[in-house]
């Protein structure tokens, strides 16, 4: 059973040290347009759901500078549970499989949206639709990250956007006075 509670508390927390600011309520649906790599934007449901809870926020998402810059493309979770990885939202596994030594699982959600989660192993192959939640493999090891971590990449239109966006959305940054 997954503990909507335990999340709340852990992700307003990390939210709150990283950006100085209070998040949505758990829940709260909400469309926003989020910017596309094109220059567009698509509205996005907040209904999408985390893929493991409950866990701890390992590290965050920074935005490289650049589209072949460094910087991590995705966030970090330490799942606290043995549950298996589900998906965030409904759509059809475009892979599964290796990918240089690690099992890999990527979700295409339609309008642009990709998720890829790393590493989870699988037994679903490409074309096999998902509905949100439904379980999509269970974590593995291999990759840039430490054993027991998930890797939670989105793309939108090809760029990687932050994943926070879609769950509950990043607070806005307040300048506070100084000295």
């Amino acid at each position: 059973m997954r503990a909507a509670g335990t999340r709340a508390v852990g992700v307003a927390a990390a939210l709150l040290l990283v950006a100085g600011g209070p998040t949505p309520a758990a829940g709260a649906r909400r469309a926003d347009p989020l910017p596309a790599g094109d220059g567009g934007s698509v509205a996005v449901s907040r209904g999408w759901q985390w893929p493991v809870d409950p866990f701890r926020l390992e590290r965050l998402f920074v935005a490289p500078p650049h589209r072949y810059g460094p910087g991590h493309r995705g966030v970090d979770l330490r799942p606290l549970d043995d549950d298996p990885v589900i998906a965030p939202a409904p759509g059809v596994v475009a892979f599964s499989g290796q990918v240089a030594g690690r099992p890999v699982v990527t979700i295409d959600h339609g309008d642009g949206l990709v998720t890829t989660l790393e590493p989870v192993a699988s037994e679903l192959v490409a074309g096999t639709p998902v509905a949100a939640s439904a379980p999509v493999g269970v974590l593995a090891t291999g990759g840039h990250i430490e054993p027991g971590v998930l890797h939670f990449g989105v793309r939108l239109g090809g760029e990687y956007v932050n994943p926070l966006v879609l769950l509950g959305g990043v607070p806005r940054a307040v300048l506070l006075p100084c000295c």
